[in-house]
C-alpha cells in the first residue's frame, strides 16, 4: 500500500500521541486496582482482627472515623478490632469508586456488616469514604469517615 506523505504523516503523529497519551492512563488504572487490592486487604484485616496486617496497611497519622462521631487514631482503630470490641463478623462493600490524585486516593463505598459491638450483635449499613495516601511508595490508610444515611422519607 503506497500512502501519501500527508497520510504518512498523519499516522506517524496519531501514533506518537497514543504512545504520549496511554501510559499515564494505564499507569492510573494500575493504581486504581493496586488502592481497590488495599481496600480488599483492609476489609479482611478487620473481619479476621489481623493487628500486623492492620498497623501494615493504615499511617501512623491514620483518622478513623465512625458514625457516631467518635474518632480513632491508628493504636485505637487497631486496638478495638483486636480486642474484640469492635467485631466485624461480616462486611460487604458494594458501590465503591476510586480516585486518585497525585498521591491520594479517594474511595467511596457502602458498607453492610454483621457486627458485635461490646458482644451485642447488631448488621450495620453506612456511607464510607476512604482516604488513602502514597507514603514511601505504599498506599496507606490516612482517614475513615463512616456516615449514616437518612432515613427514607415517608409520605
Amino acid at each position: 500500500m503506497n500512502l501519501s506523505p500527508t497520510l504518512k504523516y498523519l499516522f506517524a503523529s496519531a501514533s506518537l500521541l497514543a504512545s504520549l497519551i496511554s501510559p499515564p492512563l494505564l499507569a492510573a488504572d494500575s493504581e486504581v486496582n493496586v488502592v481497590d487490592k488495599k481496600v480488599a486487604a483492609l476489609r479482611l484485616a478487620m473481619i479476621d482482627a489481623d493487628a500486623k496486617a492492620l498497623k501494615a496497611l493504615s499511617s501512623p497519622m491514620l483518622s478513623y472515623g465512625h458514625s457516631g462521631g467518635h474518632i480513632e487514631n491508628q493504636a485505637e482503630f487497631i486496638e478495638k478490632i483486636v480486642s474484640g470490641k469492635s467485631d466485624f463478623v461480616t462486611m460487604d462493600l458494594s458501590e465503591q469508586t476510586i480516585s486518585i490524585s497525585g498521591d491520594t486516593a479517594l474511595v467511596r463505598h457502602i458498607l453492610n456488616a454483621d457486627i458485635k459491638d461490646g458482644g451485642v450483635a447488631n448488621t450495620i449499613k453506612l456511607g464510607v469514604l476512604l482516604v488513602w495516601q502514597k507514603q514511601q511508595g505504599e498506599w496507606k490508610l490516612l482517614a475513615r469517615q463512616a456516615f449514616k444515611f437518612p432515613p427514607p422519607i415517608t409520605q
